[in-house]
């Protein structure tokens, strides 16, 4: 139960003198339960490549694999993949439009037809996982905050009960409250539900502290496939390619040039602390 990407290639435009190859030879695998981290600069094609994982583009070469079938056979299900690869896009707010946050939740379960009952029942326990506060489940979603709305459109992707849940960009525009808050609740929603979780961001130190394994995309091809750790451990590569390691890990190498005894491997805050800690106590 995976879903594995094999030789896939995809280009913008195809035969045409304007044709961008937007993804060279991909080959991964994402197995069941991973919390996974996708980085690179803006055109890496990072995005083009979570599209393709529920069919919203199509290869123009190469195969996807969902739990051991090919996403391109001429019988297969799209529909039903879409219903269990949830992909929640960049400012998924601008898709909010019914008259209350309940019923916006409830529109994905009902379109798979199921009774009034299970559809509401999915809305609600969706708007739970995403701590959304009952209060607010009867208001327009268009008075509501950003992080608010950010909630109910992950909720809405919920609701459909996704096996895999694709994060593009999903705190893009939110203060350093939202952010950490919309973050947090994914990853408690990751460890209850054991649910795949592929997070797209710009941001080192987010997927630095959420994430268990980061795929790094340069120029359509992924340049890094490894753990945090060890992907942050070229930092001097990923700042040629437009990227950076997170802040605490430039920080540790300065204070070790320095002369503090510290691994300068750490990527998360809370690693870094205690590394400056017990170098301190040394």
């Amino acid at each position: 139960m995976s879903i594995i990407l094999d030789h896939v290639n995809y280009i913008y435009g195809a035969d045409t003198p304007l044709a961008v190859h937007a993804l060279k030879d991909i080959c991964l695998k994402i197995p069941d339960g991973q919390f996974v981290g996708i980085i690179g600069h803006t055109g890496s094609g990072k995005s083009t490549l979570m599209q393709h994982l529920n069919g919203l583009e199509r290869a123009t070469s190469g195969h996807i694999y969902y739990n051991g079938e090919d996403i391109y056979d001429d019988d297969y299900d799209m529909k039903k993949l879409r219903s269990k690869v949830g992909l929640v896009f960049q400012y998924p707010e601008h898709q909010l439009f019914e008259i209350d946050v309940f019923s916006d939740v409830c529109f994905g379960p009902k379109n798979l037809g199921l009774s009034r009952k299970e559809t509401e029942l999915r809305a609600y326990d969706a708007l739970r996982k995403v701590g959304l506060p009952d209060e607010l489940f009867y208001q327009s979603p268009f008075e509501i905050s950003g992080g608010q709305k950010r909630r109910v459109a992950i909720a809405g992707v919920l609701a459909m009960k996704p096996d895999v849940l694709i994060l593009d960009e999903p705190t893009a525009g939110l203060d350093p409250k939202g952010r950490d808050e919309i973050l947090q609740q994914v990853k408690k929603l990751q460890q209850e539900t054991g649910m795949t979780i592929l997070l797209v961001s710009h941001s080192m130190e987010d997927v630095a502290e959420y994430v268990e394994r980061i795929i790094v995309m340069n120029q359509g091809s992924v340049l890094y496939d490894d753990t945090p750790r060890n992907v942050f451990a070229h930092y001097k590569e990923l700042e040629e390619v437009g990227l950076a390691a997170p802040q605490v890990t430039y920080i540790l190498h300065e204070l070790k040039k320095n002369g503090l005894d510290v691994d300068a491997a750490a990527t998360t805050i809370g690693e870094a602390a205690g590394e400056i800690m017990q170098a301190l106590r040394k």
